[in-house]
């Protein structure tokens, strides 16, 4: 059975998958946040109740 003979495509599949990984990381590592963001611009939440008209 020649599909069982790991000779002709093993180095071939290992070096796709290897390069396939360097891309993907390199790619995933660039769309992450530079730094983390600041909290100065955060906003406060107005916490007041709601004054209902038929109470």
């Amino acid at each position: 059975m020649p599909q069982l003979n790991p000779t002709p495509w093993l180095l071939t599949f290992i070096f796709s998958w290897v390069t396939f990984l360097t891309i993907l990381t390199a790619k995933v590592l660039a769309h992450q946040f530079p730094t983390e963001p600041s909290l100065q611009n955060k906003k406060t939440l107005d916490l007041e109740s709601w004054t209902w008209p038929w109470h």
